[in-house]
């Protein structure tokens, strides 16, 4: 018994594997996608720098959260990001910011 139950993980990992689909065991991936941002946010100004090191064009959108009740939510512009292309984002609140992320968009 206690055999058995060393190897059902390993058993269940083997038919997950032999169950998949052909085109998971022949290497195909889908296209990769998505430019690398880094977002900064100093006082109530919020920067985005994002990269895109794909051939594929990513739209990108910096939203970003006051937070301050009365502090109006933004969201902004949206970009396009060519392929080995840096592009700059900005925005901010009036008062301090809660939160920021850059948003993505296949073109």
């Amino acid at each position: 018994m206690r055999l058995f139950r060393s190897l059902a993980p390993v058993t269940a990992a083997v038919a997950l594997v032999l169950g998949a689909p052909g085109e998971a065991l022949a290497g195909e991936h889908p296209d990769p996608f998505g430019s690398e941002c880094r977002v900064t946010v100093r006082g109530s100004h919020v920067v985005a720098y994002c990269h895109n090191p794909y051939p594929g064009v990513d739209r990108v959108r910096l939203h970003i959260e006051c937070d301050r009740w009365w502090d109006l939510d933004t969201d902004g512009t949206p970009v396009d990001a060519g392929p080995a292309m840096t592009v700059r984002l900005t925005g901010r609140c009036w008062e301090e910011v809660r939160s920021a992320w850059v948003s993505h968009q296949k073109v």
